[in-house]
């Protein structure tokens, strides 16, 4: 739909097609299943049930990998935690006795059910999750990535060394084997149905955020460790449930069953299906337990066409990273891309509208506050970028910040929101120091910013964007959801609200990220260049909104552009910055006039010629000019 269309006018026919993808994705892994048990027989049956446990341990690796966006190489730790553990508490107690004669004493003798260990196992999954990942959570990107294979290797080791627990590297025997078809395809059906929730729960969003960009996610208050360990310590808990499930698939296995090979099948599953999304997971492992079944059957050698096939082995590893290798080469997404299981943000803000009898209530007006820089600085490899700025931007005032290039500007905002520590000085909002505050807390306070550079979390949807600031401000998902909908009504963008940011047209993404910045009801909003790269037209649209913004809510507006046309209709006090100072500041008309200021922006020998003309160079630069 474009901008101007009436977001009314299909809600059926998206409800109808994320329905359509939902039955597809379920079928496709049914139809799977189906085939294999009834055309196969009972060898098909067991790929089935195989096929049905990766399906549940990928999509639980994916809770992690894919709303976080780091590979992670840690999980099959979980997976034989969890074998393990369910293992001994379900053996039977003569047997155990017997293969088992030193087992610790609070393991030993509870020959429980399956289903009795299970929520012990979990547990015990989510105690070690959040062991380690208070430390791997802290980590991003390949840091994060090498610190999960550190993990593994670590348990793997543990394993062989705890020969008492385990049987060390010997085989680990007697655990009874009851995980048949019916639940192995429960378990991943359940475990899908979770992954789904927990990625479209307030803290998924989150997580996706961060993964989109952990700066942008800061500045709305999300702490990006802590959904990052939310994300780890659900993903590990149910990879643990997981390797209980393997291990009773199994009936006898080794520290080597949950070792390289394991976590290497289960990340290739992920990568080649599409790691973003939840349908990926489930259509990856398909495709891959498909393609290593049939490539099994000529390692051991056939006769494919009339040329005899000598035996091979290792072949379906080699299969398998070639697999990886073509889909990264030719559709770096995966084979399913950011398609996704169940409705989607599409379905739901339409739904959302259809139901809704009252428009969203209308933003309070904002109680008086002023936020103020004193003597703030900062210097980059001994260059002064910002030094000893003071000035003030109350609530009711724009407040336009301009200068030329370089002289400080979006450093000045990058210093008073903590994305950069000050060397000197401070900011406060009322008698509140906010240079004693973390990034993320800054919002909490009633300051707001966007970016210089267009910060928008591109993998998730216009109405996510705003959505996501709305939970972040503390806002109910209800509430949340209504005070998305009124910030994109107010900069028209309604009708785009199922389009995901990298697909919008620039002007429309950089009003969707001063929608995202109001949706946390902000005193004090920091607009870093919001006119830049828009055309006229778009700008004086902007102008109008923002106008309209102020006017409604009484918040304040500390404004930065180049377009001096721009900031001069929207300011009522203007800062002027040059070489990281403030070389003026005042009233519009009067800092128009300033040679400190036409200096800077006309340059030393041009004022010198022209000095007699203060109006024809004050006329340039009320027009926009820059040197």
């Amino acid at each position: 739909m474009g901008a101007g269309a009436d977001p009314l006018s299909h809600p059926a026919r998206l409800r109808a097609a994320n329905l359509t993808r939902t039955l597809v994705c379920l079928a496709l892994l049914s139809l799977a299943v189906a085939v294999l048990a009834l055309v196969f027989g009972r060898a098909g049956e067991r790929i089935a049930v195989q096929m049905c446990v990766n399906v549940a341990a990928v999509v639980a690796l994916g809770v992690f990998c894919g709303n976080t966006g780091i590979v992670s190489f840690g999980h099959g730790a979980f997976m034989a935690v969890g074998a393990y553990l369910s293992g001994i508490l379900t053996m039977p107690a003569a047997l155990q006795a017997s293969s088992l004669p030193d087992l610790p004493a609070f393991l030993a003798g509870h020959e429980l059910s399956f289903w009795m260990a299970l929520p012990v196992v979990a547990l015990t999954g989510l105690g070690f999750a959040a062991l380690s990942g208070s430390a791997i959570a802290r980590l991003a990107g390949a840091s994060a990535a090498i610190a999960s294979l550190g993990l593994l290797i670590i348990t793997h080791g543990v394993g062989i060394a705890a020969r008492e627990i385990t049987r060390g590297s010997q085989t680990f025997f007697g655990v009874p084997r009851i995980v048949d078809l019916w639940v192995a395809f429960g378990a991943a059906l359940v475990f899908i149905l979770i992954a789904r929730a927990y990625r479209e729960s307030a803290q998924g969003l989150f997580a996706r955020a961060v993964r989109d960009d952990a700066d942008a996610a800061a500045a709305l208050g999300i702490n990006p460790a802590r959904t990052r360990f939310v994300s780890w310590c659900l993903s590990g808990m149910l990879c643990t449930v997981a390797g209980a499930l393997y291990g009773h698939m199994l009936g006898a296995f080794s520290p080597a069953s949950f070792y390289l090979s394991l976590v290497f099948a289960h990340v290739a599953m992920m990568i080649v299906g599409g790691m973003a999304s939840v349908g990926g997971a489930v259509a990856g492992v398909i495709g891959v337990t498909l393609l290593q079944d049939s490539v099994r059957q000529l390692e051991g050698g056939a006769t494919v066409l009339g040329v005899t096939l000598p035996e091979v082995f290792g072949l379906t590893t080699v299969a398998l990273g070639l697999a990886i290798l073509l889909v990264i080469w030719l559709r770096p997404s995966g084979l399913v891309g950011a398609f996704e299981l169940g409705p989607g943000a599409g379905a739901r803000i339409f739904e959302r509208i259809t139901r809704r009898t009252h428009p969203a209530p209308a933003p309070a007006r904002v109680p008086p506050a002023t936020l103020r820089a004193e003597g703030l600085s900062r210097s980059f490899a001994g260059v002064k970028a910002v030094a000893g700025v003071s000035f003030e931007a109350p609530t009711g005032r724009v407040t336009g910040l301009i200068g030329p290039n370089g002289a400080g500007k979006s450093t000045l905002v990058n210093l008073m929101t903590r994305q950069y520590a000050a060397d000197g000085g401070r900011t406060l909002i009322g008698d509140i120091d906010l240079s004693a505050l973390s990034r993320e807390e800054i919002v909490r306070h009633g300051v707001s910013r966007s970016f210089q550079n267009l910060r928008l979390f591109r993998g998730l949807t216009v109405y996510e964007n705003v959505l996501v600031a709305a939970l972040a401000a503390g806002h109910r998902r209800g509430q949340a959801a209504a005070i998305a909908l009124r910030e994109l009504q107010a900069f028209d963008l309604g009708g785009l609200a199922a389009t995901r940011a990298d697909a919008l047209p620039y002007g429309a993404r950089k009003r969707l990220e001063i929608a995202r910045a109001l949706a946390q009801d902000p005193a004090i909003l920091l607009l870093d260049e919001p006119a830049a790269g828009m055309n006229p037209a778009e700008t004086d649209d902007l102008a109008d909104r923002l106008i309209a913004v102020c006017e409604a809510r009484g918040i304040g507006i500390l404004l930065i552009d180049h377009d001096l046309r721009f900031v001069n209709r929207l300011s009522d006090w203007t800062v002027v910055m040059n070489r990281g100072e403030v070389i003026a500041q005042g009233k519009p008309e009067d800092v128009r006039a300033d040679p400190a200021v036409i200096e800077a922006y006309i340059g030393r020998g041009r004022t010198a010629a022209i000095a007699a003309k203060t109006e024809d160079v004050a006329k340039p630069i009320q027009q926009g000019a820059t040197p």
